[in-house]
């Protein structure tokens, strides 16, 4: 063998080596973190869903969970809403959807209404006190007097106990409770109102139904 083809097939051993290590540095950064830098970050089930929040549908077998944070006077949230109703009654079967509170301060009735539905609940009557928030929206949101005889109203047009329910409304536990969900949306990020999460990650669409059923779909396909 000459000197010269020493010399080529070393060279052309040295530019395989080169490659051959290339494509392993490749392959291995596609699961480094720096690779993942771009993907959203992921919130602990153990946050987002505290073993006492509200599941407005809890199917036995749920591979979607999508969680709600909401301030009953959001104009926001009450547009959302329809459409929440809609996906749950399409996927209620098979797509956990939980609600949270997170009353906007500056929202005079927020934090009434959202403890106005805890109290409901305490008599089973939840989700018809959170649904009758939404539909009458119009008659005491973005107002600057309190409609807690308004909220009385609605107890009264659920057959509620009144005496129990202005007890439960004016209960501290009842507040710490709906505090406590609001401090848990602080602390994963939650600026305002509404804002879902599906399976963990923090949704940043249009929250309409036709955005939400997409990111639901696409979580149901995996």
């Amino acid at each position: 063998m000459t000197k010269n083809t020493k010399v080529s097939l070393t060279v052309v051993a040295v530019v395989i080596a080169v490659v051959a290590a290339l494509l392993v540095f490749t392959n291995l950064g596609e699961d480094t973190p720096a690779a993942q830098a771009d993907a959203p970050p992921v919130v602990p089930a153990s946050i987002l869903v505290r073993p006492d929040s509200h599941r407005l549908s809890d199917p036995p077998v749920s591979k979607v969970t999508v969680v709600e944070f909401l301030d009953l006077e959001c104009e926001a949230c009450g547009a959302a809403f329809p459409g929440v109703e809609r996906l749950r009654a399409e996927y209620g079967d098979r797509v956990t959807f939980v609600l949270r509170y997170f009353p906007i301060p500056s929202h005079q009735n927020a934090e009434l209404a959202a403890r106005a539905v805890e109290a409901a609940g305490k008599q089973g009557k939840l989700e018809p006190m959170y649904r009758l928030m939404f539909e009458k929206q119009p008659e005491w949101g973005d107002q600057q007097v309190s409609h807690r005889a308004t909220f009385l109203g609605f107890a009264r047009q659920l057959g509620l106990d009144l005496k129990a329910f202005e007890t439960a409304l004016d209960d501290q536990v009842t507040l710490g409770r709906v505090l406590a969900d609001r401090t848990d949306g602080a602390n994963i990020g939650v600026e305002g109102t509404p804002t879902f999460f599906v399976n963990g990650v923090k949704f940043s669409g249009s929250p309409s139904y036709q955005g939400l059923k997409a990111v639901i779909d696409r979580e149901l396909a995996k």
